[in-house]
């Protein structure tokens, strides 16, 4: 299956079921978490993102510019972080998943 048609297959469940997609990346300091999750009409989606340094923020996007970033984020060629403790490297690799939207916003209540 190919990353494009894997995305297709997100987008119909977003839009259809009573879930929501998160893309996490390691960072330096610390995991960023970005969330996407469909409006009652599926054509744009809520955009959550994390950041311990900035903490929640949100904005709406459409349905081809989820498609466009998740494609993007998916189709890197090394999907991962690299953080430095004390000196050693160490690989982190990026996560992505689809969990019912109750649980995303239950795993996160300090952004409600």
């Amino acid at each position: 299956m190919s990353i494009v048609t894997f995305v297709e297959c997100v987008l119909v469940e977003l839009t259809h079921e009573d879930v929501g997609a998160e893309y996490v990346a390691s960072r330096l300091w610390g995991n960023n978490r970005t969330q996407f999750i469909a409006d009652e009409t599926g054509e744009t989606f809520e955009k959550r993102c994390y950041d311990k340094r900035a903490g929640w923020y949100e904005t709406t996007i459409s349905r081809q510019e989820l498609r466009e970033e998740l494609v993007d984020r998916l189709t890197r060629s090394n999907p991962q972080s690299t953080i430095p403790p004390d000196g050693e490297t160490v690989d982190v690799f990026d996560t992505f998943s689809v969990k019912p939207v109750g649980q995303l916003r239950r795993d996160y209540p300090s952004f409600l």
